[in-house]
């Protein structure tokens, strides 16, 4: 299994089972999380407007998601599909609940859970290149794999540009057990984030 730092939990072997279960369904779901992730960012640029650097940081990390967006919605329309509704887990807005309400906490809050999500997308898609049988699908979660630990570094350089560490850590460490508490709760299905 691969550990990703700041992650307290593995993703489990029931997970993985799932996923190359499905490969059109993880899929489908890792294009709405690109498109998500692209959504939060953006919403991170409207909601601190005038905060100094954020908009030069944030804006090329939403092209960039847009782009894996469109990568993997083409591979899955070469397959014979397209973007479908899917149920999502309650993994994000069950994570989403723990940012405080105040700021600046919600601003630190918020990019502490965005590099979570981020961290934990990386170790699945880590997962899912090794275990794929699927060629195509291996390479494809391999090219993915650096940009998702870029995006993880950039949430935390965030809050390290504006927040002390030693309020940073403590929090990342209490947002984490929540994160794997969470995906402790959820019965392994075929999402990227189950």
């Amino acid at each position: 299994m691969i550990k990703i730092k700041w992650l307290v939990s593995s993703t489990s072997q029931a997970w993985i089972d799932q996923a190359i279960s499905h490969p059109i369904e993880i899929l489908i779901d890792h294009a709405h999380c690109e498109r998500k992730a692209a959504g939060a960012a953006l919403q991170f640029m409207f909601r601190y407007l005038c905060e100094p650097g954020l908009a030069e940081a944030l804006s090329p990390l939403v092209r960039e998601e847009l782009e894996h967006f469109e990568k993997v919605l083409s591979l899955i329309k070469s397959r014979g599909r397209y973007l479908e509704p899917l149920q999502a887990p309650p993994y994000g807005a069950a994570l989403a609940k723990n940012i405080r309400k105040s700021e600046p906490e919600r601003m630190l809050d918020s990019f502490l859970v965005a590099g979570l999500i981020e961290a934990r997308s990386h170790e699945r898609m880590s997962l899912l290149a090794v275990h794929s049988p699927d060629k195509e699908l291996q390479k494809l979660y391999q090219e993915l794999l650096a940009s998702e630990a870029r995006h993880f570094c950039l949430y935390w350089r965030l809050a390290e540009e504006r927040f002390d560490k030693r309020k940073i850590i403590p929090r990342l460490e209490e947002l984490a057990k929540e994160e794997a508490l969470i995906l402790d709760s959820l019965y392994p299905s075929p999402r990227m984030h189950s």
